[in-house]
Parts: C-alpha cells; structure tokens; sequence
C-alpha cells in the first residue's frame, strides 16, 4: 500500500523515510504531494494541530490514499513563542531564516535563549473521517552560530536540553530521530501506522 505524506519537504519525506522504514511491510511505501504531484494544503489553523489534520484531510480527499499530516515549528521563548507557526515562512530559505532568528536574538544572553521544538501529526482515511493524532516536543536552547551538517530546516542552530554542546545537526541521524519533536510524535503513533501499514486499513 502507499502511505501519503502530505508534504513536498525533501527534508520531511526524508526523516519519515528513516523514522518509518523499519515499520514498512514489503510493498508498502511513502509517497509525497511532489510524487503526485498535489498542490500544498491550505494551512488556516492557528494550532499546529489543526494545521496538521487539515492538510492530512485535504490532502487524503484529493488522493484517495491514508494520508499522514505534518505540522512543526520552533518556538523561542525571548521572541513570544515566534517563528512559532509562522516557521516555514519566516523567511525565503533554510539559510535565510536561521540567519533572522540569529540576527533577532543577537542582544538576546545566553542564559536566555530558552526553546522547544513542537510536531503535530494528522492520520487521515481516504473519506477524510477518520482522524488519529499524536504530539511530540523536545526543549532545548538557541546556539549563538549555526553547527553540523546532518538535518534541516533551524536544525543547526537548535541544541536539544540532551545533548548540551551539539545542535540537533551535530548529531547522528539515529540518534536524532529518537529525542527530536517528530521522532517522539512517530513513535506515539506507531503502533497505528505499522497496523495500518500490514493490514491496509483501520478499524
């Protein structure tokens, strides 16, 4: 069966890919809005919750497929909770709103430089009635200078309160994938998605 993830990220499609594939039976596999080539959803919700299950919904109308919706975000505590859901557009590209966010904290003291990651995600049916979620967030500090090479998106400059002195970039993908927002949201519905993945459909 194929499983849609309702996103055109390459870095997104890629942490599912690694954080799902020893839940994939044979023949089963993920597929992205760029493989089916679908229009991104409308993001209208002003929670990444609601975000998440409205583009899962959206996006499993149009497919006809299970649809698993992604909604993340950084949230720094000295900019109010900003980028917050505003993450993927608080500037043009990866590079580009690492350096805003550095730029906006650069007064900002160390000791003050608090964060959290959060995920939402959205398991949709085909109908778009059926609606399982999960939740995952990791805390942790705002480094002062981009470091490490591994992830995307605010990766290199976010350092996980479990690894002090390494960003979530610095760190090996295995190991980033078990503490990061998305792994913890994953692993809380994987029992659903490796039943679903094996057996093609939910009760």
């Amino acid at each position: 069966m194929k499983l849609l993830v309702a996103t055109s990220n390459p870095g997104k499609v890629r942490e599912f890919v690694e954080l799902l594939g020893p839940a994939l039976p044979e023949g089963a596999r993920l597929v992205s809005l760029a493989d089916l080539k679908l229009p991104a959803p409308d993001e209208t919700g002003s929670t990444f919750a609601e975000n998440a299950a409205e583009k899962a919904r959206q996006s499993a109308l149009k497919s006809g497929l299970w649809t698993l919706g992604d909604d993340s975000g950084l949230c720094v505590d000295a900019l109010g909770g900003a980028p917050g859901l505003h993450s993927a557009r608080y500037a043009p590209t990866d590079a580009e709103r690492r350096t805003k966010l550095l730029a906006a904290l650069l007064r900002t003291p160390e000791g003050r430089r608090a964060a959290h990651f959060e995920c939402a995600l959205a398991l949709v049916s085909p109908d778009g009635q059926r609606l399982f979620r999960s939740e995952g967030r990791v805390e942790g500090t705002i480094a002062g200078a981009p470091f490490g090479a591994n992830g995307f998106g605010y990766d290199p400059i976010f350092v996980p309160d479990e690894t002090p002195g390494r960003t979530l970039a610095e760190l090996a993908t295995a190991e980033k994938n078990k503490l990061s927002h998305r792994g913890r949201a994953v692993q809380r519905l994987l029992p659903l998605l490796e039943q679903l993945l094996r057996n093609g459909d939910l009760p």
